[in-house]
């Protein structure tokens, strides 16, 4: 089995593949003063839990792929691959990693890891042109082109930044639950929230699309939108552009990274 872990600013998500199906799954929140020790232990208690893996951390686990976006996390993880996988062939995204993705940037080493990776699962997946759109903690815009190369983005305030924000710099306004309002014209406070949330969130997704596609491609139409990301349902239903929702993206992606690698190790 294939363990893959995409450590995000504020959530990491882990991914259990058997060949190309995910067969499990868990997300839990990114804490940076985690320790390589620590790390090991909820590995070991989230799998313990899984009836095709053994008890010792481990058990069953034929190979790791590894991206993240805080470096201080990827410092500890690499130890936890060394410590615990030892004989475990371990592929961690960073430069000089085998994606078969150009990347067409001014410094391609300052991408996310785990937009490149979105870009790796949407080539396999789709095909180019496309854009993928991940809603994390911040929502961020990947083209790809028809060739399949990284073309660049966009990157904006995620969907909790900007709630959380209203509730600090709002004196009358608190935190609210991510939830559709009954109607875009709010009755009260927390409705008149959710609908500047989730109309606007939407709206922007539609807007920097359609920007974007005309840059991509002669025929907007042909530039597949992927959405990806744990906040993603928050906005589906209202967003117009969006044709694909792969909630794994970065998984599978980091599933093709580690068929690209192991070879190599």
């Amino acid at each position: 089995m294939l363990l893959t872990i995409d450590v995000g600013n504020t959530h990491t998500v882990l991914g259990l593949f058997d060949g190309e199906e995910i067969v499990e799954h868990w997300r839990i929140s990114t804490d940076a003063r985690r320790t390589a020790d620590e790390l090991a232990v909820l590995l070991q208690g989230l799998m313990g839990m899984h009836p095709l893996l053994g008890d010792e951390l481990g058990d069953g686990i034929d190979g790791i792929a590894i991206c993240s976006t805080v470096p201080s996390v990827l410092h500890e993880l690499r130890e936890v691959t060394r410590r615990y996988y030892g004989d475990v062939p371990a592929v961690l995204v960073e430069p000089g990693i085998k994606t078969g993705v150009p990347i067409l940037m001014d410094n391609p080493k300052e991408v996310g890891a785990d937009r490149i990776i979105n870009a790796v699962a949407a080539v396999e997946l789709y095909g180019g042109p496309a854009i993928v759109v991940d809603f994390g903690t911040a929502t961020t815009f990947d083209a790809v082109s028809a060739r399949g190369e990284y073309a660049g983005g966009v990157i904006a305030p995620g969907i909790e930044i900007s709630v959380e924000a209203l509730g600090v710099r709002g004196a009358q306004l608190r935190k609210i639950e991510l939830a559709r309002p009954r109607s875009v014209i709010g009755k009260n406070t927390v409705e008149a929230m959710q609908a500047g949330i989730v109309y606007g969130f939407a709206g922007q997704v539609d807007g920097v699309v359609h920007r974007m596609a005309k840059e991509l491609a002669a025929d907007p139409d042909d530039v597949t939108v992927i959405a990806t990301g744990g906040l993603a349902p928050i906005i589906l239903g209202e967003a117009s552009v969006i044709d694909e929702h792969e909630p794994w993206l970065t998984l599978i992606g980091l599933r093709l990274v580690y068929e690209r690698n192991v070879s190599r190790l």
